[in-house]
């Protein structure tokens, strides 16, 4: 066997029948995390009541930027079943650039409304763990997307890593920042205003769904971007 060649472990030991099984669970899975992502922005827009406070616009535009935006920004990149995927490759990458801008645009506008709901109120700010994960998810949001312009701009920045490592450290901050995100969303699960406005089983599945794209975006990252072992012998 040849140096250096590549190795991936999808498909081994599979024959064609239960190959094609399992690329169709893999898209229907895909599928469904987005599904899920869209599903889960529209629950929390409608218990939120946009317009009736400040802090109604805030979980509003979080789910828009994180459960929805940051999903199909990464999946759409990432994954062959996505439902806004194109056969352009550029394509994709213009999405998943433009899909990243709003998660930007929406995570900033809906600090802004938690910023100015507590002032209003005059609660002190960073008072549980929602929000100092919120904080952390920012700042890594921020982080990813500086690795993203660093690798628009590789040439023009003149910068010494490669175009590789940078993917590198794009994806594996892109992880970080979906993972903290979710446990985000999950926290405020916990809140008394959530907690006030649903109850029971309802409560217990809203709890558990965040997770499955979770599952489902963390296997596409460690798939498509990255390192995979290599056969040296």
């Amino acid at each position: 066997m040849r140096p250096d060649v590549e190795y991936s472990p999808v498909g081994e030991g599979l024959g064609m029948r239960e190959f094609w099984l399992y690329v169709w669970l893999r898209r229907a899975a895909v599928i469904g995390a987005q599904i899920t992502g869209i599903g889960l922005t529209l629950v929390i827009s409608v218990l939120s009541r946009p317009g009736t406070s400040l802090f109604s616009w805030h979980p509003v535009c979080m789910s828009f930027a994180y459960c929805l935006c940051l999903t199909e920004g990464i999946l759409v990149v990432s994954a062959d079943g996505s439902l806004f995927c194109c056969k352009s490759r550029n394509t994709n990458v213009r999405l998943h650039w433009f899909c990243q801008a709003l998660v930007l645009v929406a995570a900033a506008t809906g600090l802004s409304f938690m910023v100015a709901s507590k002032n209003v109120s005059e609660l002190g700010h960073l008072g549980s763990w929602h929000s100092w994960l919120g904080v952390c998810t920012l700042a890594s949001t921020l982080l990813q997307a500086a690795f993203g312009v660093c690798m628009i701009f590789s040439k023009l920045l003149r910068l010494s890593s490669s175009l590789q490592r940078l993917k590198l450290y794009h994806a594996t901050c892109g992880l970080v920042v979906y993972l903290l995100a979710t446990v985000t969303v999950v926290l405020a699960m916990f809140s008394d205003w959530f907690q006030a406005s649903v109850k029971g089983a309802a409560w217990w599945a809203l709890l558990l769904l965040p997770l499955f794209p979770a599952l489902v975006v963390m296997n596409q990252i460690t798939n498509a971007y990255l390192p995979r072992k290599k056969i040296t012998s």
